[in-house]
């Protein structure tokens, strides 16, 4: 006999994940009558601030959440901790009654669709959300030997799997899931970037910023991934105009960022802002929001400033070809051409009807990834899945 209250387990590699991805997840698991569950590496390797993480934390103990401290790496070398992480959760998946874990990221998408295959033939059922398969056109190809045939064996331990974007739901066609599906990645709240003229005169004095001067702004951890490095280079081809740029996360690339901003004599002209939680605000403060990423999913820090209205240039990669075309919704990039990204961003300078028409698009084109959207379709999939 099933239990009155189902069993739910939401788990990712690190917490970041849960608290940036799956906010709204937790809660129509919960609004269902789940009592809801939460595994993930709470100590290190997260994208967000340790105060960040522990906030989110007790968020989570807050809406009776039970909270699973785990190990789970975000590198494939750290085999001890990969090896650690699966016992647990073979054990947590043994002792639990799940009748559905839903969980993500490469590795720790592997070690708990591994360790819950005794519980799949007990009847749990497992859904995983691809947020951007680490094999795609231009990787390299120890990507595609090692992650393709690895997500290929794994997808047989998956009932539903779910991608955001074209490029890996093609690919996912090939594999062997019970059910493939594809969402608009993780939704955005639209009514979350409106446009406020006070806000933006505050924060530009916050940052020194007198009015006339052309705010460029990117948000991300950085990382080689996000690619922050070529919009700093390109910043010394526009450092004789009135430009600043603000980069808005944290990561292991900030030494090497602050020293080449030495090296390049941008002191003035770029800041890294560290972590941020006023991204709305900062958004209605920025005339450009720049997108450098190598490698993305479905990326939300794009979507969110389609819908604020600030003109975009990014790089041309699987997700963000998703919701940019070239010309129409803003400017896309080769990812690593820093003279591309500084032409790209000199143009939404200097021709602003050109650049209201970028915003006007933008704006239609994001409407079809909205946070009711995406939740309409994660809510089929878990009543589906909890039948």
């Amino acid at each position: 006999m099933k239990p009155s209250r189902p069993n739910v387990l939401v788990a990712a590699s690190v917490a970041s994940m849960l608290d940036l991805f799956n906010r709204e997840n937790f809660r129509l698991l919960q609004d269902m009558g789940c009592q809801v569950e939460a595994a993930a590496n709470f100590r290190f390797g997260n994208i967000t601030s340790p105060k960040r993480v522990a906030q989110f934390r007790r968020e989570l103990a807050e809406r009776g959440i039970r909270v699973h401290d785990i190990p789970i790496p975000r590198r494939i070398t750290d085999v001890r901790n990969i090896v650690r992480s699966y016992q647990v959760l073979k054990k947590l998946c043994a002792h639990n009654d799940y009748r559905l874990i839903h969980t993500q990221s490469p590795i720790g998408g592997a070690v708990i669709r591994l360790a819950a295959r005794r519980s799949r033939k007990k009847g749990t059922k497992v859904i995983y959300t691809a947020h951007g398969f680490h094999f795609y056109q231009g990787a390299p190809l120890y990507r595609w030997m090692l992650f393709y045939p690895a997500e290929k064996w794994l997808s047989y331990y998956t009932d539903t799997l779910i991608t955001i974007n074209a490029e890996d739901y093609r690919r996912a066609r090939r594999f062997h899931a019970g059910r493939l599906v594809r969402l608009p990645g993780i939704g955005i709240c639209l009514e979350d970037f409106c446009p406020d003229a006070e806000k933006r005169k505050k924060l530009r004095r916050t940052f020194g910023f007198p009015e006339q001067d052309f705010v460029v702004l990117s948000v991300g951890q950085l990382s080689r991934r996000k690619n922050q490095e070529v919009m700093i280079r390109a910043m010394a081809m526009l450092k004789d105009r009135n430009v600043r740029y603000v980069i808005a996360g944290i990561g292991e690339q900030e030494p090497k960022y602050r020293a080449l901003i030495q090296k390049l004599g941008l002191e003035a002209t770029v800041f890294l802002a560290g972590y941020r939680d006023d991204i709305p605000d900062l958004l209605r403060m920025a005339d450009c929001f720049v997108f450098p990423s190598r490698q993305e999913g479905l990326p939300v820090s794009l979507m969110e400033a389609m819908a604020a209205g600030v003109p975009v240039v990014c790089s041309r990669i699987r997700g963000n070809c998703d919701l940019v075309r070239d010309g129409i919704e803003g400017r896309v990039v080769r990812a690593n051409d820093a003279a591309g990204f500084a032409a790209a961003v000199r143009q939404i300078m200097e021709q602003p009807k050109r650049a209201e028409s970028y915003q006007k698009h933008a704006r239609e084109r994001v409407r079809g990834f909205s946070k009711q959207r995406v939740n309409a379709g994660m809510e089929r999939i878990y009543r589906q899945s909890l039948l």
